[in-house]
This record gives C-alpha cells, sequence and structure tokens, in this order.
C-alpha cells in the first residue's frame, strides 16, 4: 500500500490525517530516516517508523497534531528511557517530524455579486476551494467564476438543501438583501462549519440576529458568527472588504484566536441600550462606524 496515494485518497475524502517521518538518527535504531508512518483520522495506520513503546507515542501525538492542526517533532532516546527497552540492540536517538494532513479548505459563497467576485479569487489564491451559490443564473455563471469548484445557480433552500458543509468548511454570506442573509443565516448556524460570515453593518446583524431568535433559532449558535464580516481594516471597495474577509477566514483556517466582539453589542442591544446611529446607506454600501461593508 502506497503511502502517498493513501494521502491523497485521504484529503480527496476530505478527511484528516497525520504523517511522521523519522527525520534524524543517531546510533541504532529499529527503522531507519525517511521512514514514514499515515495516521488516519480513525486511528488506523499505514507504514511505521519501528513499533514498539515509540510508536504508540508517536500515534497518540498524531491524534494530537490532526486535532490541532500544527506540526511538531518528536525525540526519543533509546539508550536512557527503559520504557523503550524491547530486548532488542537499539540504543540510538532519533527525531521523528508529525505534520497534520488537512482536506482543502472548502469555501462556501452565497451571494454572486461584487463582493463575490473578489472574495473569489482572493479566497482562490489564498488555497480554498470555492463554491458560488446564487439564485441569478446571469450572476453565478462559470463566466463570472470560472476555476470555482462548482457554481450553484437556484433557489437558496433548494441549494442548502443538498448541500451538507462538513467541519472544515466556512461560510460567507453576502446576498443581495437582508431576506436571503437570513434564510442562508437560519440554516449556516445549524452546520458544523468552522466558520460562518454574514456582510453588513451591525444594525443589520442584530436584526437578523433577533429575528431568528424569536422564531426559535439558539441564541447560542450565533456566538460563532462573524458579523460584520471581516477584520476591520477600514476598507470600502469590493476588492479592499475582499481582502479583509480572505485574511479572516485564514485567521480561521489556521486557528488563530480572536475575540467575537457582536455576542456583547447583540446583548447590550437586547438589555435596552443603543448603539450610536451614525450609520448611512449610499446604493448597496453601508457605513457603520468606520467599518464598510457592501450589502451583496
Amino acid at each position: 500500500m502506497d503511502i502517498y496515494e493513501e494521502i491523497v485518497a485521504l484529503r480527496q475524502q476530505g478527511r484528516k490525517g497525520a504523517i511522521a517521518t523519522i527525520v534524524n538518527v543517531r546510533g541504532s535504531i529499529p527503522s531507519f530516516e525517511t521512514a514514514k508512518m499515515l495516521v488516519r483520522d480513525d486511528g488506523s495506520i499505514v507504514g511505521t517508523v519501528g513499533g514498539g513503546c515509540v510508536e504508540a507515542d508517536v500515534w497518540q501525538a498524531a491524534r494530537e497534531v490532526m486535532e490541532n492542526e500544527k506540526p511538531r517533532t518528536l525525540t526519543f532516546n533509546l539508550n536512557q528511557n527503559p520504557k523503550y527497552d524491547t530486548g532488542l540492540v537499539c540504543g540510538g536517538t532519533l527525531d521523528i517530524f508529525i505534520e497534520p494532513v488537512l482536506p482543502p479548505a472548502l469555501l462556501y459563497v452565497f451571494g454572486a455579486g461584487h463582493v463575490a467576485v473578489n472574495l473569489y479569487r482572493t479566497a482562490k489564491n489564498a488555497g480554498f476551494d470555492v463554491t458560488v451559490v446564487d439564485d441569478r443564473e446571469t450572476y453565478a455563471s462559470r463566466e463570472r467564476f470560472p476555476e470555482a469548484k462548482e457554481v450553484i445557480a437556484e433557489d437558496f433552500d433548494k441549494a442548502m438543501a443538498r448541500i451538507a458543509p462538513p467541519e472544515n468548511s466556512f461560510i460567507v454570506i453576502v446576498t443581495r438583501g437582508h431576506r436571503d442573509d437570513m434564510r442562508v443565516l437560519r440554516w449556516a448556524v445549524r452546520t458544523p462549519a468552522r466558520y460562518v460570515g454574514l456582510i453588513g453593518s451591525k444594525r443589520k446583524t442584530i436584526t437578523i440576529f433577533r429575528e431568528l431568535v424569536k422564531e426559535g433559532v439558539p441564541e447560542h449558535l450565533f456566538e460563532r458568527v462573524h458579523a460584520p464580516v471581516g477584520f476591520d481594516i477600514g476598507a470600502i471597495t469590493p476588492e479592499e472588504i475582499a481582502v479583509a474577509i480572505t485574511a479572516e477566514l485564514i485567521a480561521a483556517r489556521r486557528k488563530v484566536e480572536r475575540p467575537l466582539p457582536h455576542m456583547s453589542w447583540f446583548h447590550s442591544r437586547k438589555s435596552g441600550s443603543h448603539e450610536n446611529e451614525n450609520t448611512f446607506t449610499t446604493e448597496d454600501t453601508k457605513v457603520h462606524k468606520g467599518k464598510t461593508q457592501r450589502l451583496e
């Protein structure tokens, strides 16, 4: 069984794994330098780095690497640790590098307007496999999104009924109106997607959250929603907004911890305090407290 073919198959199946490689050897060990072992997300393995307690420790570390999605290096001194004494004439030291094997990052963009086109370009260049969904065939087309993984031109409800975002997926909602934003968000917060982002002002976001809570959507589901979507870099144009969103997507993909401030002002709004009314609209752009976002 070829270990490299198994890595490709694992990624194509949208699954995680970790590959362990002996990168340095000093003295005698029960394997050889460059030996590899693949640990799949179900705990099964392909290949070996020598067996015994060393391999058991590597297996456990590989599980942690999968979870954290960050590589690490282990060093084993077979002379000094009695638990590695297998009765063999092996008394060397070895370093094993363990790196995650991750499926492609899947980005679902709901909406196919100006922001979506630019987000598709920047996110694709950053390594995301992009699927675009819009109910307008003139917008959701291969001409506008030639290298997208998939372009879906149909009613949002129908599209959502057949999309099952896995844990390694990201959802950005940039439709042309509040009604469609609400429809998609209602579905998105119930998926296992790693990231859910909603475009628009804080006022718009609060309105949508409150309406969905009234419908019976559990309030805690909104705690992971990034809204307004994207890092606050003062973006104004669709191109700049796409950069801000892509940067936030990368941070989520790399598991960079950042606070989600929206729930604090959502709760303050519910308790009766009022946000600054310094909000104005120009065509399809809304500016709020210095942060601009396109509504499509």
